[in-house]
């Protein structure tokens, strides 16, 4: 009896195992689609990813253009404003030689105080020039101070 027992047992694995059989094909078939329609949907956000990446690519590549012409633009401005100040100033030294060599063809002021007086002036026009250079040299380095150096800078 005990090997009938054993011949029946082993029988009933087998019609279980092709019982289960069925729903493992099913589920694979499922595991199977899914995995595709996963895949479908990786692909898709690789292309949106892509997408995104140039569209960025070319906005970043127009605002470099722009600045690039705004820099240009503020270089022509401040040359030309250089040139006009440099215009101003012979035009002042020139002045100011002519008021003091008319005082002293009327014998009105002192020759040693219109050339201290002259010295004065020649030094505040070339400080305001010396500190526009800086102003430009600051814009060409592009750099970007934080908030307490830039109040810093003003109280000097």
């Amino acid at each position: 009896m005990a090997a009938k027992s054993e011949s029946t047992t082993p029988a009933l694995p087998l019609s279980s195992n092709q019982e289960n059989v069925t729903p493992i094909g099913t589920k694979i078939a499922e595991l199977n689609e899914s995995r595709s329609e996963l895949l479908s949907r990786i692909q898709g956000l690789k292309q949106d990813l892509q997408s995104w990446r140039s569209k960025l690519d070319t906005q970043v590549t127009v605002y470099r253009d722009e600045l690039s012409e705004l820099k240009k633009s503020l270089n022509v401005e401040v040359e030309q404003l250089r040139s006009e100040f440099q215009d101003l100033r012979t035009t002042l030294q020139q002045q100011q030689e002519d008021v003091t060599a008319s005082l002293k063809n009327l014998g009105l002021q002192d020759v040693s105080e219109d050339t201290k007086e002259v010295h004065n002036e020649d030094a505040k026009v070339e400080k305001a020039h010396t500190q526009d250079a800086e102003v430009e040299e600051n814009a060409e380095e592009e750099q970007v101070l934080p908030e307490d150096d830039n109040v810093k800078e003003t109280e000097k």
